[in-house]
């Protein structure tokens, strides 16, 4: 979230003493119980007649969490200026970048606004918050219950890094088998189990017609599992991908947890960044082993299907850090 927020707005949404009972809600929970009440089924979505009885209150209680957001943003937004108007240097952020266009959007008479530009920051929120640290928390799991493939992550940062405390973005080239153990977590355990797509046109697929206006439902997780695409699916083996042979960019529709063509994810740099930085220190610097628990009865991988696959049971792992 901390990411998220000072790439937007150069500070940190997500530090600070949780608010006090009945007090507003900080960004960070508003999107947490925002995204837990946007994949929640709605009967709505199946029968838009009744979709003003808002019968299960879904309406009723996203709203208090949309305002919540929004005031935050407007309180940034007003920050913004009054730092403009008394002649602060410009942070360089999307925020300064928004403000920048904002009066020729409006004389260009864009359907762009303030309220759509609130609209796009909540949504980046809501898909980037929870989706990065859930690939790492499933890294780790798998990590943890391959330790063979633990120790030859381990053994190639310690290669590459030596003494380094730090990992840096330079590093990441270097590190092959590290890209290919994300590789696979995404394979296995794609952020968003589907994604989808609107027909521009009328086309034909494979003998299908699609008409236009149609949306399509693309189930990424079945792509990931094909087994007529890939060797032993179900297995969590990164070796599969020190070839090189593919990357996130869609061309081949194997791999594709970040969606593609046009309207893949626009947040693929940076998570592409966040994810091995974090999962790389993590590795680098300490040591790690499950609770006595996890040790007899395995490391629980199932599923909890939301806006983001995350894990039903979350992970446990001790840490010691280890001296470099």
């Amino acid at each position: 979230m901390n990411i998220l927020s000072r790439m937007m707005f150069s500070v940190d949404l997500d530090s600070g003493p949780p608010p006090s009972p009945g007090g507003r809600r900080g960004l960070s929970d508003a999107v947490k119980e925002a995204t837990i009440l946007a994949a929640t089924p709605n009967v709505s979505d199946f029968f838009p007649a009744i979709a003003a009885a808002d019968l299960q209150g879904l309406r009723c209680r996203m709203g208090p969490l949309v305002a919540d957001a929004h005031k935050i943003l407007d309180e940034l937004f007003a920050q913004r200026l009054l730092d403009r108007e008394a002649c602060e240097p410009p942070k360089n952020d999307m925020l300064d970048a928004v403000l920048d266009k904002e009066h020729e959007w409006q004389q260009e008479g864009s359907m762009i606004n303030r309220s759509t530009i609130k609209g796009l920051f909540t949504d980046m929120f809501v898909a980037g918050s929870d989706t990065s640290s859930t690939t790492i928390e499933w890294a780790m799991a798998a990590l943890l219950k391959n330790p063979q493939v633990m120790e030859k992550v381990k053994g190639e940062l310690m290669r590459v890094l030596g003494n380094k405390t730090q990992v840096e973005e330079s590093d990441i080239a270097q590190l092959p088998y590290l890209q290919a153990v994300v590789k696979e977590v995404l394979r296995l355990y794609p952020s968003v189990a589907t994604t989808f797509y609107r027909a521009e046109a009328t086309v034909q697929v494979q003998g299908y017609t699609i008409p236009e206006g149609t949306t399509i439902i693309l189930n990424i997780w079945a792509v990931h599992r094909d087994a007529d695409v890939w060797t032993d699916p179900d297995k969590f083996m990164p070796e599969r991908f020190m070839d090189g042979g593919s990357d996130f960019s869609s061309k081949d529709c194997k791999l594709i947890p970040f969606g593609g063509g046009r309207r893949i994810c626009i947040g693929l740099p940076l998570a592409y960044r966040t994810v091995h930085l974090i999962l790389a220190s993590l590795l680098h610097q300490f040591d790690w082993i499950l609770p006595e628990e996890a040790m007899e009865n395995g490391v629980d991988m199932t599923e909890k299907f939301g806006l983001v696959i995350s894990m039903a049971t979350p992970l446990k792992a001790i840490a010691k850090k280890r001296d470099l």
